[in-house]
Protein backbone atom coordinates (compact mmCIF):
# COMPACT_ATOMS: atom_id res chain seq x y z
CA UNK A 1 0.00 0.00 0.00
CA UNK A 2 1.28 3.24 -0.70
CA UNK A 3 -0.02 6.87 -0.28
CA UNK A 4 -0.57 7.81 -3.90
CA UNK A 5 -1.78 11.17 -3.35
CA UNK A 6 -4.74 12.35 -5.87
CA UNK A 7 -2.82 15.86 -6.18
CA UNK A 8 -2.55 17.66 -9.34
CA UNK A 9 0.30 19.90 -8.46
CA UNK A 10 0.71 23.53 -9.87
CA UNK A 11 3.66 25.62 -10.49
CA UNK A 12 5.80 27.56 -8.30
CA UNK A 13 5.60 25.39 -5.13
CA UNK A 14 7.32 26.70 -2.03
CA UNK A 15 9.98 25.03 -0.53
CA UNK A 16 10.45 25.10 3.28
CA UNK A 17 13.03 24.73 5.44
CA UNK A 18 14.59 21.24 6.87
CA UNK A 19 12.23 19.79 9.75
CA UNK A 20 10.64 16.27 10.68
CA UNK A 21 7.83 15.31 9.46
CA UNK A 22 5.49 16.01 12.51
CA UNK A 23 6.42 19.60 12.23
CA UNK A 24 6.03 19.80 8.40
CA UNK A 25 2.30 18.15 9.71
CA UNK A 26 1.77 21.24 12.04
CA UNK A 27 3.17 23.71 9.49
CA UNK A 28 0.85 22.56 6.71
CA UNK A 29 -2.20 23.20 9.27
CA UNK A 30 -1.17 26.43 9.85
CA UNK A 31 -0.86 27.08 5.88
CA UNK A 32 -4.20 25.87 5.84
CA UNK A 33 -5.67 28.52 8.25
CA UNK A 34 -6.11 25.83 10.93
CA UNK A 35 -6.70 27.57 14.21
CA UNK A 36 -7.71 25.54 16.91
CA UNK A 37 -6.87 21.25 16.81
CA UNK A 38 -8.71 19.22 19.11
CA UNK A 39 -5.71 16.51 20.19
CA UNK A 40 -5.28 13.74 22.71
CA UNK A 41 -1.40 12.59 22.47
CA UNK A 42 -0.16 9.42 22.66
CA UNK A 43 2.89 7.21 21.81
CA UNK A 44 2.31 7.29 17.98
CA UNK A 45 1.80 10.89 18.08
CA UNK A 46 3.66 12.26 20.45
CA UNK A 47 5.98 13.93 17.78
CA UNK A 48 2.82 15.80 16.67
CA UNK A 49 2.26 16.88 19.99
CA UNK A 50 5.69 17.96 20.57
CA UNK A 51 5.78 20.01 17.38
CA UNK A 52 2.01 21.20 18.06
CA UNK A 53 3.73 22.18 22.09
CA UNK A 54 6.04 25.04 19.90
CA UNK A 55 3.61 26.56 17.65
CA UNK A 56 2.00 29.76 18.72
CA UNK A 57 -0.82 29.86 15.66
CA UNK A 58 -2.50 26.86 16.68
CA UNK A 59 -4.76 26.81 19.89
CA UNK A 60 -4.03 22.59 21.11
CA UNK A 61 -7.27 21.77 23.20
CA UNK A 62 -7.18 18.62 25.15
CA UNK A 63 -10.25 16.91 25.49
CA UNK A 64 -10.57 13.85 28.08
CA UNK A 65 -11.37 11.32 25.77
CA UNK A 66 -10.82 10.91 21.80
CA UNK A 67 -14.11 11.09 21.09
CA UNK A 68 -15.06 13.90 22.95
CA UNK A 69 -12.37 15.79 20.87
CA UNK A 70 -13.26 14.65 17.80
CA UNK A 71 -17.22 15.64 18.61
CA UNK A 72 -15.51 19.23 19.47
CA UNK A 73 -14.10 19.61 16.07
CA UNK A 74 -17.68 18.75 14.67
CA UNK A 75 -19.04 21.40 17.11
CA UNK A 76 -16.56 23.98 15.51
CA UNK A 77 -16.68 22.65 12.04
CA UNK A 78 -20.80 23.18 11.92
CA UNK A 79 -20.95 26.47 13.58
CA UNK A 80 -18.31 28.06 11.18
CA UNK A 81 -18.38 25.84 8.38
CA UNK A 82 -14.06 25.78 8.31
CA UNK A 83 -13.11 22.23 8.99
CA UNK A 84 -12.79 20.75 12.03
CA UNK A 85 -9.69 19.35 13.36
CA UNK A 86 -8.93 16.35 15.64
CA UNK A 87 -6.00 14.33 16.08
CA UNK A 88 -5.33 10.99 18.35
CA UNK A 89 -2.56 7.98 18.87
CA UNK A 90 -2.80 5.14 17.30
CA UNK A 91 -5.19 1.74 18.05
CA UNK A 92 -7.21 2.74 21.16
CA UNK A 93 -6.81 6.52 20.31
CA UNK A 94 -7.81 6.10 17.00
CA UNK A 95 -10.59 3.66 17.18
CA UNK A 96 -12.17 6.05 19.62
CA UNK A 97 -12.53 8.63 16.86
CA UNK A 98 -14.48 6.56 14.54
CA UNK A 99 -18.44 7.30 16.13
CA UNK A 100 -17.38 10.69 15.50
CA UNK A 101 -16.06 9.95 11.91
CA UNK A 102 -19.18 7.94 11.22
CA UNK A 103 -21.39 10.98 12.86
CA UNK A 104 -19.39 13.61 10.20
CA UNK A 105 -19.86 11.95 7.17
CA UNK A 106 -23.85 10.83 7.79
CA UNK A 107 -24.28 14.43 8.57
CA UNK A 108 -21.91 16.05 5.85
CA UNK A 109 -19.32 17.75 8.52
CA UNK A 110 -16.03 19.09 7.16
CA UNK A 111 -13.87 17.02 9.23
CA UNK A 112 -9.63 16.40 9.21
CA UNK A 113 -8.38 13.73 11.45
CA UNK A 114 -5.18 12.99 11.82
CA UNK A 115 -4.19 9.96 13.66
CA UNK A 116 -0.50 8.63 14.60
CA UNK A 117 0.22 5.15 13.45
CA UNK A 118 3.48 2.13 14.45
CA UNK A 119 6.83 2.61 12.59
CA UNK A 120 6.03 0.97 9.30
CA UNK A 121 7.88 -2.04 9.82
CA UNK A 122 5.14 -3.24 12.84
CA UNK A 123 2.19 -2.43 10.27
CA UNK A 124 0.47 -5.19 9.78
CA UNK A 125 2.36 -7.43 12.82
CA UNK A 126 -0.44 -7.02 15.28
CA UNK A 127 2.22 -3.97 17.31
CA UNK A 128 1.31 -2.93 20.69
CA UNK A 129 -1.58 -0.25 19.83
CA UNK A 130 -1.62 -0.77 16.20
CA UNK A 131 -4.90 -0.80 14.28
CA UNK A 132 -5.65 -0.37 10.79
CA UNK A 133 -7.28 3.00 11.33
CA UNK A 134 -7.06 3.29 7.59
CA UNK A 135 -9.06 0.08 6.70
CA UNK A 136 -11.73 0.86 9.66
CA UNK A 137 -12.95 3.95 8.58
CA UNK A 138 -12.83 3.74 4.42
CA UNK A 139 -16.53 3.18 4.28
CA UNK A 140 -16.92 6.39 6.93
CA UNK A 141 -14.69 8.88 4.89
CA UNK A 142 -14.99 11.06 1.58
CA UNK A 143 -11.18 10.08 1.51
CA UNK A 144 -8.20 8.72 3.59
CA UNK A 145 -4.58 8.43 3.36
CA UNK A 146 -1.72 6.43 4.78
CA UNK A 147 1.01 8.40 4.51
CA UNK A 148 4.44 6.11 3.56
CA UNK A 149 6.42 8.70 2.22
CA UNK A 150 7.52 11.97 4.27
CA UNK A 151 8.16 13.80 0.94
CA UNK A 152 4.12 13.17 0.41
CA UNK A 153 3.14 15.30 3.79
CA UNK A 154 2.68 18.65 2.10
CA UNK A 155 0.30 17.22 -0.85
CA UNK A 156 -1.53 15.24 1.25
CA UNK A 157 -2.79 17.60 3.95
CA UNK A 158 -3.15 20.44 1.22
CA UNK A 159 -5.67 17.46 -0.53
CA UNK A 160 -7.04 16.61 2.31
CA UNK A 161 -8.39 20.29 3.57
CA UNK A 162 -9.89 21.14 0.01
CA UNK A 163 -12.17 17.35 -0.26
CA UNK A 164 -12.87 17.87 3.00
CA UNK A 165 -14.66 21.34 2.51
CA UNK A 166 -15.69 21.48 -1.19
CA UNK A 167 -18.64 20.32 -2.32
CA UNK A 168 -20.58 17.96 -0.28
CA UNK A 169 -18.27 18.02 2.92
CA UNK A 170 -17.14 15.42 4.82
CA UNK A 171 -14.62 13.53 7.29
CA UNK A 172 -10.79 12.97 5.34
CA UNK A 173 -8.36 10.84 7.37
CA UNK A 174 -5.00 10.56 7.22
CA UNK A 175 -3.29 8.54 9.11
CA UNK A 176 1.51 8.96 9.53
CA UNK A 177 3.49 6.33 10.82
CA UNK A 178 5.76 7.65 13.41
CA UNK A 179 8.97 6.99 11.44
CA UNK A 180 7.45 8.87 8.58
CA UNK A 181 6.76 11.84 11.58
CA UNK A 182 10.56 11.40 12.96
CA UNK A 183 11.95 11.51 9.36
CA UNK A 184 14.21 14.83 8.85
CA UNK A 185 13.28 16.28 5.05
CA UNK A 186 12.85 19.59 3.15
CA UNK A 187 9.35 20.25 2.20
CA UNK A 188 7.82 21.48 -0.80
CA UNK A 189 4.47 23.15 0.04
CA UNK A 190 1.67 23.30 -3.28
CA UNK A 191 0.11 26.33 -3.65
CA UNK A 192 -3.08 24.10 -5.04
CA UNK A 193 -5.14 21.14 -4.94
CA UNK A 194 -6.88 19.90 -7.46
CA UNK A 195 -7.24 16.14 -7.57
CA UNK A 196 -7.83 14.05 -10.56
CA UNK A 197 -11.08 12.49 -11.16
CA UNK A 198 -12.80 15.28 -8.20
CA UNK A 199 -15.76 17.55 -9.48
CA UNK A 200 -16.88 18.83 -6.56
CA UNK A 201 -18.88 21.45 -7.81
CA UNK A 202 -20.87 21.16 -10.81
CA UNK A 203 -23.44 23.49 -12.08
CA UNK A 204 -26.63 23.14 -13.80
CA UNK A 205 -27.01 24.31 -17.05
CA UNK A 206 -29.55 26.92 -17.66
CA UNK A 207 -32.16 25.24 -19.24
CA UNK A 208 -32.78 22.73 -16.66
CA UNK A 209 -32.88 25.69 -14.30
CA UNK A 210 -35.50 27.22 -16.61
CA UNK A 211 -37.53 24.50 -16.79
CA UNK A 212 -37.63 24.22 -12.75
CA UNK A 213 -38.97 27.98 -13.53
CA UNK A 214 -41.85 26.89 -15.63
CA UNK A 215 -42.75 24.00 -13.17
CA UNK A 216 -43.17 27.25 -10.14
CA UNK A 217 -44.89 28.99 -12.27
CA UNK A 218 -47.62 26.49 -13.28
CA UNK A 219 -47.66 24.85 -9.37
CA UNK A 220 -50.80 25.41 -7.48
CA UNK A 221 -49.08 24.00 -4.07
CA UNK A 222 -45.70 23.52 -4.14
CA UNK A 223 -43.64 23.02 -1.63
CA UNK A 224 -39.76 24.07 -0.64
CA UNK A 225 -38.23 20.85 1.06
CA UNK A 226 -34.69 21.79 1.90
CA UNK A 227 -31.74 20.70 3.97
CA UNK A 228 -28.77 20.61 5.64
CA UNK A 229 -27.04 21.14 1.50
CA UNK A 230 -28.27 24.72 1.97
CA UNK A 231 -26.33 25.61 4.87
CA UNK A 232 -23.30 23.79 4.05
CA UNK A 233 -23.56 25.04 0.55
CA UNK A 234 -24.22 29.09 2.06
CA UNK A 235 -27.23 29.31 0.33
CA UNK A 236 -29.68 30.38 2.88
CA UNK A 237 -29.53 34.06 1.17
CA UNK A 238 -30.32 32.68 -2.04
CA UNK A 239 -32.82 30.32 -1.07
CA UNK A 240 -34.92 33.22 0.63
CA UNK A 241 -34.74 35.42 -2.33
CA UNK A 242 -35.99 32.58 -4.04
CA UNK A 243 -38.71 31.41 -1.97
CA UNK A 244 -40.16 34.76 -1.35
CA UNK A 245 -39.76 35.58 -5.49
CA UNK A 246 -41.73 32.59 -6.13
CA UNK A 247 -43.92 32.60 -3.19
CA UNK A 248 -43.50 28.95 -1.88
CA UNK A 249 -43.64 27.94 1.78
CA UNK A 250 -40.69 26.35 2.87
CA UNK A 251 -40.43 22.89 5.16
CA UNK A 252 -36.42 22.04 6.59
CA UNK A 253 -34.89 18.69 7.60
CA UNK A 254 -33.60 18.95 11.13
CA UNK A 255 -30.58 19.00 9.43
CA UNK A 256 -31.76 22.07 7.35
CA UNK A 257 -32.91 24.04 10.51
CA UNK A 258 -31.79 27.72 10.25
CA UNK A 259 -31.47 27.71 6.97
CA UNK A 260 -34.52 29.35 6.14
CA UNK A 261 -36.04 31.89 9.40
CA UNK A 262 -38.68 29.79 11.05
CA UNK A 263 -40.58 32.98 12.02
CA UNK A 264 -40.88 33.94 8.55
CA UNK A 265 -44.59 33.74 7.14
CA UNK A 266 -43.61 31.29 4.69
CA UNK A 267 -42.23 28.72 7.15
CA UNK A 268 -43.32 25.66 8.13
CA UNK A 269 -40.47 24.69 10.19
CA UNK A 270 -39.48 21.50 9.74
CA UNK A 271 -41.10 18.33 9.25
CA UNK A 272 -40.52 14.55 9.06
CA UNK A 273 -41.09 11.96 12.19
CA UNK A 274 -41.61 14.88 15.08
CA UNK A 275 -41.94 17.56 12.63
CA UNK A 276 -44.82 20.05 11.97
CA UNK A 277 -48.31 18.86 11.45
CA UNK A 278 -48.31 21.49 8.70
CA UNK A 279 -45.12 21.02 7.17
CA UNK A 280 -45.80 17.00 6.74
CA UNK A 281 -49.63 18.38 5.46
CA UNK A 282 -48.24 20.45 2.96
CA UNK A 283 -45.58 17.98 1.45
CA UNK A 284 -48.23 15.28 1.26
CA UNK A 285 -50.44 17.24 -0.36
CA UNK A 286 -48.07 18.98 -2.84
CA UNK A 287 -47.93 19.07 -6.61
CA UNK A 288 -44.72 20.62 -6.72
CA UNK A 289 -42.31 19.40 -4.15
CA UNK A 290 -38.96 21.59 -4.61
CA UNK A 291 -35.94 19.11 -2.92
CA UNK A 292 -33.14 21.19 -2.94
CA UNK A 293 -29.53 20.06 -1.01
CA UNK A 294 -31.51 16.69 0.57
CA UNK A 295 -31.09 13.35 0.52
CA UNK A 296 -34.84 11.72 1.60
CA UNK A 297 -33.76 9.55 4.58
CA UNK A 298 -36.43 7.66 6.17
CA UNK A 299 -36.98 10.23 9.31
CA UNK A 300 -38.17 12.60 6.43
CA UNK A 301 -39.89 9.86 3.94
CA UNK A 302 -42.00 7.35 6.23
CA UNK A 303 -42.71 4.80 3.86
CA UNK A 304 -41.08 6.00 0.52
CA UNK A 305 -43.50 4.94 -1.84
CA UNK A 306 -46.52 7.15 -0.46
CA UNK A 307 -44.01 9.97 -0.32
CA UNK A 308 -45.17 13.62 -1.74
CA UNK A 309 -47.43 10.72 -3.97
CA UNK A 310 -49.09 13.66 -5.83
CA UNK A 311 -46.69 16.15 -6.60
CA UNK A 312 -43.34 16.26 -9.08
CA UNK A 313 -40.43 16.00 -7.66
CA UNK A 314 -37.19 18.34 -8.38
CA UNK A 315 -34.20 17.13 -6.60
CA UNK A 316 -31.04 19.66 -6.71
CA UNK A 317 -28.44 17.84 -5.07
CA UNK A 318 -24.48 18.68 -5.16
CA UNK A 319 -23.65 14.79 -5.22
CA UNK A 320 -24.75 13.13 -7.84
CA UNK A 321 -25.13 9.73 -5.31
CA UNK A 322 -28.19 10.97 -3.93
CA UNK A 323 -30.36 10.96 -7.09
CA UNK A 324 -33.27 8.30 -7.09
CA UNK A 325 -31.22 6.42 -4.52
CA UNK A 326 -34.44 6.69 -2.05
CA UNK A 327 -36.67 8.48 -3.77
CA UNK A 328 -37.16 8.32 -7.50
CA UNK A 329 -37.94 11.89 -9.29
CA UNK A 330 -38.68 13.08 -12.16
CA UNK A 331 -36.35 16.08 -12.12
CA UNK A 332 -33.23 14.96 -10.68
CA UNK A 333 -30.77 18.00 -11.09
CA UNK A 334 -26.80 17.66 -9.85
CA UNK A 335 -25.52 21.20 -9.24
CA UNK A 336 -24.15 23.42 -6.24
CA UNK A 337 -27.46 24.59 -4.49
CA UNK A 338 -25.96 28.57 -4.02
CA UNK A 339 -25.18 28.59 -7.84
CA UNK A 340 -28.61 27.21 -8.73
CA UNK A 341 -30.63 29.47 -6.66
CA UNK A 342 -28.41 32.11 -7.41
CA UNK A 343 -28.79 31.67 -11.03
CA UNK A 344 -32.86 30.59 -10.98
CA UNK A 345 -33.15 34.01 -9.14
CA UNK A 346 -31.04 35.87 -11.85
CA UNK A 347 -33.24 34.10 -14.56
CA UNK A 348 -36.75 35.14 -13.04
CA UNK A 349 -35.43 38.67 -12.88
CA UNK A 350 -33.92 38.91 -16.16
CA UNK A 351 -37.76 37.03 -17.78
CA UNK A 352 -39.94 39.24 -15.85
CA UNK A 353 -41.01 36.53 -13.35
CA UNK A 354 -44.41 37.42 -11.82
CA UNK A 355 -44.69 36.29 -8.17
CA UNK A 356 -47.99 33.43 -8.39
CA UNK A 357 -50.99 34.18 -6.06
CA UNK A 358 -51.27 30.96 -4.13
CA UNK A 359 -53.89 32.41 -1.78
CA UNK A 360 -55.74 29.51 -1.51
CA UNK A 361 -52.59 27.16 -0.74
CA UNK A 362 -51.07 29.60 1.90
CA UNK A 363 -54.75 30.02 3.50
CA UNK A 364 -54.80 26.00 3.79
CA UNK A 365 -51.60 25.75 5.43
CA UNK A 366 -52.13 29.11 7.65
CA UNK A 367 -55.04 26.73 9.24
CA UNK A 368 -53.05 23.77 10.02
CA UNK A 369 -50.55 26.24 11.38
CA UNK A 370 -53.30 27.60 13.55
CA UNK A 371 -54.96 24.58 14.41
CA UNK A 372 -51.87 22.17 14.91
CA UNK A 373 -48.87 24.58 16.40
CA UNK A 374 -45.54 22.57 18.84
CA UNK A 375 -47.51 22.66 22.37
CA UNK A 376 -47.63 20.57 25.36
CA UNK A 377 -50.37 20.46 27.86
CA UNK A 378 -49.57 21.67 31.77
CA UNK A 379 -49.35 18.89 34.13
CA UNK A 380 -51.35 20.01 36.73
CA UNK A 381 -48.73 20.77 39.39
CA UNK A 382 -45.59 22.37 39.49
CA UNK A 383 -43.59 20.15 38.03
CA UNK A 384 -41.37 21.61 35.16
CA UNK A 385 -41.73 20.11 31.98
CA UNK A 386 -39.07 19.94 29.21
CA UNK A 387 -40.76 21.81 26.59
CA UNK A 388 -41.55 24.87 28.72
CA UNK A 389 -37.91 24.94 30.15
CA UNK A 390 -36.56 24.98 26.43
CA UNK A 391 -38.93 27.59 25.49
CA UNK A 392 -37.84 29.83 28.54
CA UNK A 393 -34.18 29.60 27.16
CA UNK A 394 -35.57 30.74 23.76
CA UNK A 395 -36.87 34.12 25.38
CA UNK A 396 -34.61 34.57 27.59
CA UNK A 397 -31.31 34.53 24.52
CA UNK A 398 -34.19 35.71 22.75
CA UNK A 399 -32.98 33.20 19.76
CA UNK A 400 -29.45 34.01 19.62
CA UNK A 401 -28.08 31.37 21.24
CA UNK A 402 -26.10 28.45 19.34
CA UNK A 403 -28.14 24.71 20.54
CA UNK A 404 -26.24 21.96 20.05
CA UNK A 405 -27.86 18.29 21.73
CA UNK A 406 -27.18 14.76 22.79
CA UNK A 407 -30.10 12.20 21.19
CA UNK A 408 -33.13 11.88 22.52
CA UNK A 409 -36.49 13.77 23.21
CA UNK A 410 -34.76 16.69 24.26
CA UNK A 411 -32.73 16.77 20.78
CA UNK A 412 -36.46 16.63 19.16
CA UNK A 413 -38.33 19.19 22.11
CA UNK A 414 -34.80 21.65 21.50
CA UNK A 415 -36.30 21.69 17.75
CA UNK A 416 -39.81 22.41 18.47
CA UNK A 417 -39.57 24.83 20.89
CA UNK A 418 -36.78 26.65 20.32
CA UNK A 419 -37.10 28.99 16.83
CA UNK A 420 -33.99 29.62 14.97
CA UNK A 421 -33.37 32.49 12.23
CA UNK A 422 -29.92 31.88 11.65
CA UNK A 423 -27.73 29.09 9.95
CA UNK A 424 -25.37 27.21 12.24
CA UNK A 425 -27.26 27.86 15.21
CA UNK A 426 -28.59 24.43 15.72
CA UNK A 427 -26.05 21.36 15.76
CA UNK A 428 -26.89 18.00 16.54
CA UNK A 429 -26.26 14.55 15.46
CA UNK A 430 -28.73 13.27 12.80
CA UNK A 431 -27.93 11.46 10.74
CA UNK A 432 -26.14 8.91 13.35
CA UNK A 433 -27.61 9.62 15.99
CA UNK A 434 -24.84 9.71 18.53
CA UNK A 435 -25.28 10.04 22.36
CA UNK A 436 -22.87 12.15 23.88
CA UNK A 437 -22.36 14.49 21.05
CA UNK A 438 -23.93 17.39 22.93
CA UNK A 439 -21.70 19.11 25.31
CA UNK A 440 -18.55 18.24 23.37
CA UNK A 441 -19.87 20.26 20.11
CA UNK A 442 -21.09 22.93 22.58
CA UNK A 443 -17.27 23.23 23.63
CA UNK A 444 -16.12 23.35 19.97
CA UNK A 445 -19.42 25.76 18.95
CA UNK A 446 -17.90 28.08 22.44
CA UNK A 447 -14.52 27.64 20.84
CA UNK A 448 -15.37 29.13 17.46
CA UNK A 449 -18.07 31.58 18.75
CA UNK A 450 -16.70 33.05 22.40
CA UNK A 451 -18.78 36.08 22.42
CA UNK A 452 -21.90 34.01 21.65
CA UNK A 453 -24.24 32.10 24.18
CA UNK A 454 -23.82 28.39 23.71
CA UNK A 455 -26.05 26.05 25.39
CA UNK A 456 -26.37 22.44 25.34
CA UNK A 457 -30.07 21.17 25.75
CA UNK A 458 -29.23 17.56 26.66
CA UNK A 459 -30.15 14.03 28.56
CA UNK A 460 -29.22 12.52 31.33
CA UNK A 461 -28.22 9.60 29.20
CA UNK A 462 -26.74 11.25 26.66
CA UNK A 463 -25.03 14.19 29.03
CA UNK A 464 -23.42 11.10 30.76
CA UNK A 465 -21.56 9.60 27.72
CA UNK A 466 -19.33 12.16 27.97
CA UNK A 467 -19.44 14.16 31.41
CA UNK A 468 -15.72 14.07 31.38
CA UNK A 469 -15.51 17.22 29.09
CA UNK A 470 -16.67 19.24 32.04
CA UNK A 471 -12.97 19.14 32.78
CA UNK A 472 -11.73 20.32 29.35
CA UNK A 473 -14.45 23.13 29.76
CA UNK A 474 -13.08 24.05 33.31
CA UNK A 475 -9.60 23.90 31.82
CA UNK A 476 -9.63 25.68 29.30
CA UNK A 477 -12.33 28.15 29.84
CA UNK A 478 -14.56 27.41 27.94
CA UNK A 479 -18.12 29.06 28.87
CA UNK A 480 -20.34 26.14 27.34
CA UNK A 481 -23.15 25.61 29.08
CA UNK A 482 -25.32 22.49 29.94
CA UNK A 483 -29.35 22.36 30.39
CA UNK A 484 -29.88 18.93 31.26
CA UNK A 485 -33.47 17.80 30.99
CA UNK A 486 -33.32 15.00 33.47
CA UNK A 487 -36.07 12.55 33.37
CA UNK A 488 -34.40 9.34 34.81
CA UNK A 489 -35.04 7.41 31.74
CA UNK A 490 -33.96 6.77 28.27
CA UNK A 491 -36.88 9.04 27.48
CA UNK A 492 -37.08 8.22 23.63
CA UNK A 493 -36.82 4.54 23.83
CA UNK A 494 -39.46 4.67 26.35
CA UNK A 495 -41.64 6.44 24.28
CA UNK A 496 -41.51 3.79 21.96
CA UNK A 497 -42.30 1.05 24.52
CA UNK A 498 -45.03 2.54 25.92
CA UNK A 499 -46.43 3.33 21.85
CA UNK A 500 -45.04 -0.17 20.36
CA UNK A 501 -44.24 -2.82 23.53
CA UNK A 502 -47.19 -1.78 25.57
CA UNK A 503 -44.95 0.10 28.29
CA UNK A 504 -42.77 -2.88 29.05
CA UNK A 505 -39.49 -1.74 30.65
CA UNK A 506 -36.18 -2.87 28.72
CA UNK A 507 -33.26 -1.50 30.55
CA UNK A 508 -33.95 1.83 29.89
CA UNK A 509 -34.28 3.39 33.66
CA UNK A 510 -30.86 4.92 34.49
CA UNK A 511 -31.97 5.71 37.97
CA UNK A 512 -32.67 3.76 41.02
CA UNK A 513 -35.35 1.49 40.37
CA UNK A 514 -36.79 1.05 43.81
CA UNK A 515 -36.92 4.76 44.08
CA UNK A 516 -37.43 6.22 40.50
CA UNK A 517 -40.82 8.26 40.12
CA UNK A 518 -39.59 11.78 38.63
CA UNK A 519 -39.82 14.90 40.43
CA UNK A 520 -41.99 14.33 43.20
CA UNK A 521 -39.12 11.54 44.35
CA UNK A 522 -36.00 13.41 44.17
CA UNK A 523 -34.13 10.67 46.34
CA UNK A 524 -34.40 8.36 43.80
CA UNK A 525 -32.35 10.91 41.70
CA UNK A 526 -28.87 9.21 40.37
CA UNK A 527 -26.24 10.41 39.30
CA UNK A 528 -25.99 14.06 40.92
CA UNK A 529 -25.04 15.86 38.12
CA UNK A 530 -24.47 19.16 40.35
CA UNK A 531 -22.12 17.22 42.55
CA UNK A 532 -20.14 15.76 39.29
CA UNK A 533 -20.11 19.05 37.93
CA UNK A 534 -18.49 20.84 41.48
CA UNK A 535 -16.15 17.51 41.43
CA UNK A 536 -14.78 19.12 38.08
CA UNK A 537 -14.59 22.75 39.07
CA UNK A 538 -17.81 23.70 37.49
CA UNK A 539 -20.99 25.57 38.94
CA UNK A 540 -23.92 24.25 38.94
CA UNK A 541 -28.10 23.93 40.24
CA UNK A 542 -30.70 21.41 40.16
CA UNK A 543 -34.15 22.61 40.25
CA UNK A 544 -37.89 20.96 39.18
CA UNK A 545 -39.82 23.36 40.22
CA UNK A 546 -41.52 26.17 37.67
CA UNK A 547 -41.28 28.93 40.16
CA UNK A 548 -37.58 28.43 40.16
CA UNK A 549 -37.22 28.07 36.09
CA UNK A 550 -36.43 30.84 34.49
CA UNK A 551 -34.16 32.85 37.58
CA UNK A 552 -31.94 29.14 37.02
CA UNK A 553 -31.64 29.37 33.61
CA UNK A 554 -30.58 33.18 34.03
CA UNK A 555 -28.04 32.21 36.61
CA UNK A 556 -26.92 29.67 33.92
CA UNK A 557 -26.47 31.80 31.13
CA UNK A 558 -25.43 34.85 33.64
CA UNK A 559 -22.41 32.54 34.36
CA UNK A 560 -19.32 33.71 33.37
CA UNK A 561 -17.91 30.04 32.38
CA UNK A 562 -19.18 26.59 32.31
CA UNK A 563 -22.32 25.61 34.14
CA UNK A 564 -24.45 22.61 34.66
CA UNK A 565 -28.10 23.37 35.33
CA UNK A 566 -29.94 19.96 36.28
CA UNK A 567 -33.97 20.14 35.34
CA UNK A 568 -35.59 17.10 36.70
CA UNK A 569 -38.71 16.20 34.64
CA UNK A 570 -41.27 13.60 34.14
CA UNK A 571 -40.30 10.45 32.04
CA UNK A 572 -44.16 10.28 31.53
CA UNK A 573 -43.87 12.97 28.51
CA UNK A 574 -43.64 12.19 24.85
CA UNK A 575 -42.47 14.11 21.81
CA UNK A 576 -45.25 14.45 19.81
CA UNK A 577 -46.39 15.11 16.89
CA UNK A 578 -45.47 11.19 15.86
CA UNK A 579 -45.47 9.31 12.71
CA UNK A 580 -44.33 6.00 13.27
CA UNK A 581 -41.30 4.55 11.58
CA UNK A 582 -42.11 3.19 7.81
CA UNK A 583 -45.42 4.72 8.24
CA UNK A 584 -47.00 7.75 6.34
CA UNK A 585 -49.27 11.50 7.02
CA UNK A 586 -52.15 9.13 7.37
CA UNK A 587 -50.45 7.32 10.37
CA UNK A 588 -49.26 10.77 12.05
CA UNK A 589 -49.94 10.83 15.69
CA UNK A 590 -51.17 14.07 17.07
CA UNK A 591 -51.98 13.82 20.40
Amino acid sequence: MKTDPLITTFPKPEIGKEMKGAEAVIDCLVREGVEVIFAYPGGASQDLHQALAKCEKIRTILPRHEQGGAFAAEGYARTTGKPGVCMATSGPGATNLITAIADAFMDSTPLVAITGQVKQQFIGKSAFQETDIFGMTLPIVKHSYLVLKVEDIPHVIKEAFHIATSGRPGPVLIDIPKDVQQTIFQPVYPQKAEPKSYEPSPRAEDEALNEVIGLVARAEKPVLYVGGGIISGDAHDELLKFAERANIPVTTTLMGVGCFPETHPLSLKWFGMHGTVAGNYAVHQSDLLLAFGVRFDDRITGEVSKFAPNATIVHIDVDASEHNKNKVVKYPITSDIKHALGRMNELMEKSGFKTPDRAAWRDKIEGWKKKYPFSFKKNGNDFVLAQEAIRILFELTRGDAIITTGVGQHQMWAAQFYDFVRARSFVSSLGLGAMGFGYPAALGAKTAFPDRQVVDIDGDGSFLMNIQELATAKIENIAAKALVLNNQHLGMVVQWEDRFYNSARAHTILGDKENIGGPENLPGLYPNFVEIAKGFGVPGRMIYKQEDLRDAIQEMLDCDGPYVLDVIVPYTEHVLPMIPAGKTVDDMIIE
